[in-house]
């Protein structure tokens, strides 16, 4: 599949990420947004995202760009990078998925680029190659200014009797986040590391994942276990019990500790936050450019979160020890910090308990060619038949339909059944919402079972 933009960047195939179309694609972006004073490029732990990045750099300093090399560290550690340099930034990245894919995220001087920056820079397409040496520097304390920002937010003792589990595997903020849990009085235990890149999903958490998580957090005593993707962007967390915490539901949680007045989240995320007494709710397409705009419509002391868990921050805000400015990207320290703390010196299973009874869950068709399953949505969009066929093998009835993004039914239980093809990758998602643990893993279940017979069977990708 050809590269292009999708709900987080410009992602494809390695193979397809030649050094001539990186190098387009940064010129493009040079011309085509506001990139201040200059261009800083991080990059994850991929074995393709050093060439990449070299590539990036090479493209920006023929056109008289001042380049700072930031090193591989997280997305939001780049975003935070550029806010303090004034600059632009790229960052190398696939995010969650394979290996064999990667990706390049923007920012502009202003922040991420919005889906009419992704417009501009593709009509920007095709330009000739400059010929100037721009300057090369390197920004060697990144990360640490990244770290230094929730250590002063929690203060040294905030968690403060904890001892909690990262699983690190090739996350590229692992050490960042360890050093952030350990300064604010955790006791922290590293799990997994690699040093082969792991596609982890944070939001689909495969089964024999969550059998390892469990068993870590049993075998070592662990109040809780933490993670993140590859991009160190989007959480994962686990309770004392080894359950997987929804990332919404984090978000939340995080929303209401950091006294936001209005929440802006895509329409895949729990329906409990609108029922935590916000001022606002708004609901939106899937994905951070989505949630990007939603909040600047808002305005005010305004969030974001995704079901994923990256938690976006629009105001200046108070933590527990210090003030944490605004960082409108998706982050995951955030929500892992605020979740584990709302916790108190209670046990966190409790805290999750208190929010509104409501459960969702995502999960993934893999190797699903677009040809197949993006027909096969449209198929539901249009027809109430064809949704009433799909929901027959569960039994239920549709009350309602929102086309935000994908397709998402409303049942006569108040069960949700959301459908949507990936726009970058070759995945049907899968979302499912009930008012229990029980009754949204069998509505999973059984729905994954149906999309495989309806779309899988005959059109695997091979």
């Amino acid at each position: 599949m050809a590269p292009k933009f999708g709900t987080s960047g410009l992602r494809g195939l390695v193979t397809e990420l030649t050094p001539d179309l990186v190098s387009d694609h940064t010129r493009a972006f040079l011309a085509a947004c506001d990139i201040g004073a200059g261009l800083c490029i991080g990059q994850d732990l991929r074995p393709s995202s050093p060439r990449i990045a070299r590539d990036i750099i090479a493209a920006a300093r023929a056109e008289n760009v001042r380049v700072i090399d930031c090193g591989a560290l997280p997305t939001p550690a780049l975003a935070l990078a550029a806010r303090h340099h004034g600059a632009a930034a790229i960052m190398v990245t696939g995010s969650h998925i394979p290996a064999d894919r990667n990706g390049l995220k923007f920012y502009s001087r202003t922040g991420e680029i919005t889906k009419a920056d992704e417009a501009a820079i593709s009509m920007a397409l095709g330009r000739a190659p400059g010929s100037a040496e721009g300057s090369l520097e390197t920004d060697a304390a990144a990360a640490a200014r990244f770290v230094e920002r929730y250590v002063t937010a929690c203060g040294p003792t905030a968690l403060g009797g904890r001892r909690i589990g990262i699983y690190a595997h090739s996350a590229v903020g692992r050490d960042d986040l360890a050093t952030i849990l350990a300064s604010i009085g955790a006791e922290v235990v590293e799990i997994g590391r690699s040093e082969t890149f792991i596609p982890v999903d944070t939001e689909a958490v495969d089964g024999e994942t969550r059998q390892r998580i469990a068993a870590w957090v049993a075998d070592m005593g662990l109040d809780a276990l933490v993670s993140t993707d590859g991009d160190s962007d989007r959480p994962l967390l686990a309770d004392e019990t080894g359950a997987i915490v929804p990332g919404d539901v984090m978000g939340q949680i995080t929303a209401e500790l950091l006294h936001a007045k209005c929440v802006v989240t895509p329409i895949s995320s729990n329906s409990g936050v609108t029922r935590k007494g916000f001022d606002r709710v708004d609901t939106t397409r899937i994905g951070s450019p989505f949630v990007i705009a939603g909040m600047e419509d808002a305005g005010g002391d305004v969030v974001g979160y995704e079901a994923n868990g990256g938690f976006l921050l629009g105001f200046r805000a108070e933590g527990p020890a210090g003030p944490l400015d605004p960082l409108p990207t998706r982050d995951c320290m955030l929500p892992l910090i605020m979740t584990l703390l709302s916790a108190g010196t209670g046990k966190l299973s409790s805290r999750i308990a208190q929010e509104p009874p409501v459960v969702t869950m995502a999960d993934r068709l893999q190797e699903v060619a677009q040809e197949a399953s993006q027909p096969f949505v449209a198929a539901l969009r249009e027809s109430a038949a064809a949704r009433a066929d799909f929901l027959f093998g569960l039994g239920a009835e549709e009350v309602g339909c929102d086309l935000t993004d994908g397709v998402r039914m409303q049942l006569k239980d108040d069960r949700i059944v959301h459908i949507r093809p990936s726009g970058n990758a070759p995945e049907l998602r899968l979302y499912v919402e009930a008012g229990s643990r029980s009754a949204a893993e069998s509505l999973m279940q059984t729905g994954l079972v149906l999309l495989r017979q309806a779309v899988l069977g005959r059109h695997a990708v091979g």
